[in-house]
């Protein structure tokens, strides 16, 4: 069997039209970061920074004033890999610097599902610094699927949004994005050929065909995905997205 994607040219336009209405700092830092690839960081503590940041933004809210955003846009950052070495503990001392900046929601979750990943990370000798490298180097839609789909399936608390909003977060992605509530609410506003619900995106079945969907509609509009996934989650935000308050 096989799934036909039928994209109109009023599909088209309403994408082109989301982009050109959300022209602010969230979208052009997208843009300058996952398209042209300008100033990537790939590294342990940038790693280390957006495998928390996806931890905490699984269920929390993540606007440009949020708790969530203004941990995240801290510098320097409260963890680092230098601090991690230095810690008797992780998870204990990830639970307290989160408390110490009010995020207690799913904290104890939270701080096991990183030390789990982190300890997998320094059991393969931080091996997943040359795989994401790698990943810089090409542009394969491909390719980034095979790694969100390696990431969700190793990594703990991830699943397969937060495996690719890891992804994106590092400048790692144009086709594969993470689809959350904001996507499927506007999915539905437009009129995705089915009714969507974040609930279903768990399965990764499900996930891979809602998203051929957007990849299919954005190759129609010559846009990448990433960038319609900007502009659509910075419009939730009032034009609140300035240069100073945009971490990913």
């Amino acid at each position: 069997m096989e799934i036909i994607w039928s994209i109109t040219q009023n599909d088209i336009r309403k994408v082109k039209e989301v982009i050109s209405s959300n022209q602010n700092a969230f979208l052009q830092a997208r843009k300058e970061r996952n398209v042209h690839r300008l100033n990537l960081q790939i590294n342990k503590d940038a790693i280390i920074r957006a495998l928390l940041m996806c931890l905490l933004t699984s269920q929390q809210r993540s606007g440009p004033d949020s708790v969530v955003g203004n941990f995240l846009g801290q510098s320097p950052f409260p963890v680092t890999y230098e601090k991690i070495q230095q810690s008797d503990n992780i998870e204990f001392f990830v639970k307290d610097t989160l408390t110490d900046h009010d995020l207690t929601r799913f904290l104890n979750r939270i701080s096991k599902f990183f030390t789990s990943n982190i300890k997998k990370f320094q059991e393969n000798n931080w091996a997943i610094i040359s795989e994401l490298k790698n990943l810089a180097e090409i542009d394969s839609k491909t390719e980034e699927r095979r790694i969100a789909d390696k990431y969700n399936d190793e990594l703990k608390g991830l699943g397969p949004k937060q495996a690719r909003n890891f992804l994106q977060a590092l400048g790692l992605t144009k086709y594969e994005i993470p689809i959350d509530s904001r996507i499927t609410n506007w999915l539905n506003e437009f009129g995705f050929p089915v009714s969507l619900s974040s609930s279903p995106l768990g399965d990764v079945g499900y996930y891979h065909f809602v998203l051929d969907g957007i990849q299919e509609l954005c190759k129609k509009a010559q846009v990448y995905p990433c960038l319609l996934d900007a502009a659509i989650f910075s419009s939730f935000d009032n034009n609140g997205w300035t240069k100073e308050k945009v971490r990913f």
